[in-house]
C-alpha cells in the first residue's frame, strides 16, 4: 500500500509508505558522497605506485612518481567534504586535543595525519631528494630558494646516500600497503558496522569499499597519464598502458565477484529488510545502481577492455577503449559510493517507506561545491608537476633512472 504522508506544514511530496517527518530530510548529501570516493583514489593511486616500488613491475614505471604525486594532490582534498559537512570545521581540531580511541569516526584525523606526513610525504621526499638537490643548485630566481628549504638542508648525494634514501622509500611503501588500506577500508568499516542499518550492515562492506578504491585509483591514472602524455606531445608507453588496463581489469572482477557475493548473500538470507530494500532498488536506486553503476561503471568497461587488450586491433583503438573504459569506471565508482551513503538513508526505520534525496545546485551541499572539490585536486597536481617533475623523459640534469626512481 502507497500512500503519501501528510504533516501539520503540508505534503511530503516524492515518500511513499510510511516515513516519519524527521526522517524525510536525509542527513548525509552529496559531500558525505565525495569524501570516499577522494580517498579511494588516494588509496588505488597509492597502491598502484607500490607495485613499481615494491613489486618491480617494470612496465609501470612511467606512472610511478606521477602516481604518488596525484594520490598527495588528492589528499590534500581529501578532508574537505567532511569539515564542510561539520558547518563549524574548527571543530575539527577537538579531535586531536580530545582524542577519542573508541570512535571510529574521531580517529579519522590520527589516520590521515599518519598517511600523509609519515607516509606519502616522506616517501615522495626521499624518492625526489636527489632531484630537489641538484635542482637548488641549478635553478635561479625565488624558485631555487624553494627548493633549498625542500631540502631540509641535507645535501648529500653520495652513492652511499641515495642508497639509504633507497632503501628508506621502499620501507616507507611497505609500511604505505596497509596504511592505505587502513585510510579507505576504515570508511566501509563504519558503514559496515558503526550504523545499524541493513542496507549497511555487512561484513563485506570494507573489503569492498577497498577494492572499489583499488579500481578508482587505477582508473583514474590511466587517466591521468593519458592525457598528461597528450597534453605534453610524448608518445605513450603501450606496455605500461596494457599493463594499467590488466591490474584495472583484475582489480574490476575481484570488486564485481565481491559486490554480487554481498546481493547474494542478502538474497539468501532474505530479513525482513529485504523487502523494502528490493522496492528501493527498483525503484529510487534503478538508475544508479542497475544502469549507473552495475551496467555502465562494471560490465561496460570490462568487456571494452577484454576485447581491446586481448585481440588484435591498432594501437589507437585500444588507447580509445582504455580511455573510455577508465571514465566510465570513474562514474560506476562515483554511483556506488552514491548508492551506499544516499541509498542507505532513503528507507525507513520502520522498514515500511521510502523517502527521495534532492540534490541543491547552490549551498554548501550543493552540486557548483561538489564540481569544485573535484576539480580542486587536478589543480593542485598541475602545481606539483611543475615543482617536482614525475616523467621519465624529462628528468633533472644528471640524474639517471633506476628502478622507479631517478638515482
Amino acid at each position: 500500500m502507497e500512500t503519501v504522508i501528510a504533516t501539520a506544514s503540508g505534503v511530503l511530496a516524492g515518500a511513499t509508505g510510511y516515513i516519519y517527518p524527521n526522517e524525510f530530510e536525509l542527513q548525509w548529501g552529496l559531500l558525505i558522497v565525495i569524501y570516499p570516493y577522494l580517498t579511494g583514489l588516494v588509496a588505488g593511486a597509492f597502491i598502484l605506485a607500490s607495485l613499481e616500488r615494491v613489486f618491480k613491475v617494470r612496465e609501470l614505471l612511467p606512472v610511478y612518481r606521477l602516481s604518488l604525486l596525484t594520490a598527495l594532490a588528492f589528499l590534500f582534498i581529501a578532508p574537505l567534504p567532511l569539515l564542510g559537512h561539520l558547518g563549524h570545521p574548527e571543530r575539527a581540531l577537538e579531535m586531536f586535543l580530545t582524542p577519542h580511541p573508541k570512535s571510529a569516526m574521531a580517529m579519522f584525523g590520527f589516520v590521515y595525519a599518519w598517511y600523509l606526513m609519515v607516509v606519502l610525504l616522506l616517501e615522495i621526499w626521499f624518492d625526489y631528494r636527489k632531484d630537489i638537490v641538484v635542482m637548488s643548485q641549478e635553478k635561479t630566481g625565488p624558485i631555487k630558494y624553494v627548493y633549498k628549504i625542500l631540502t631540509l638542508g641535507i645535501t648529500d648525494i653520495s652513492p652511499k646516500a641515495l642508497e639509504f634514501d633507497d632503501k628508506i622509500g621502499k620501507f616507507i611503501t611497505i609500511i604505505g600497503i596497509p596504511s592505505a588500506f587502513l585510510l579507505h577500508g576504515y570508511v566501509g568499516f563504519i558503514f559496515g558496522s558503526i550504523k545499524a542499518n541493513p542496507w549497511w550492515s555487512s561484513v563485506l562492506m570494507p573489503i569492498v569499499f577497498l577494492f572499489s578504491a583499488i579500481v578508482s585509483g587505477i582508473a583514474l591514472m590511466l587517466l591521468v597519464y593519458m592525457i598528461t602524455t597528450l597534453f605534453r606531445w610524448k608518445e605513450m608507453s603501450m606496455k605500461c598502458l596494457n599493463r594499467l588496463a590488466e591490474f584495472l581489469l583484475y582489480a574490476m572482477l575481484i570488486d564485481f565477484s565481491l559486490e554480487m557475493l554481498d546481493f547474494i548473500q542478502r538474497l539468501y538470507e532474505s530479513e525482513e529488510s529485504i523487502a523494502i530494500l528490493s522496492d528501493m532498488i527498483s525503484s529510487r536506486l534503478f538508475i544508479s545502481l542497475i544502469i549507473s553503476q552495475l551496467l555502465i561503471g562494471s560490465l561496460m568497461p570490462m568487456i571494452g577492455i577484454i576485447v581491446a587488450r586481448f585481440t588484435r586491433m591498432p594501437d589507437e583503438m585500444k588507447r580509445m577503449i582504455y580511455f573510455i573504459a577508465a571514465i566510465l569506471v570513474q562514474v560506476g565508482i562515483f554511483s556506488t559510493r552514491w548508492n551506499v551513503v544516499i541509498g542507505g538513508q532513503l528507507f525507513s526505520k520502520s522498514l515500511r517507506g521510502l523517502t527521495v534525496y534532492k540534490m541543491e545546485l547552490f549551498g554548501l551541499e550543493g552540486l557548483f561545491v561538489g564540481i569544485i572539490l573535484l576539480v580542486a585536486p587536478l589543480f593542485i597536481l598541475y602545481v606539483l608537476t611543475k615543482l617536482l617533475p614525475p616523467w621519465v623523459d624529462k628528468k633533472p640534469k644528471g640524474a639517471v633512472v633506476d628502478g622507479g626512481s631517478y638515482r
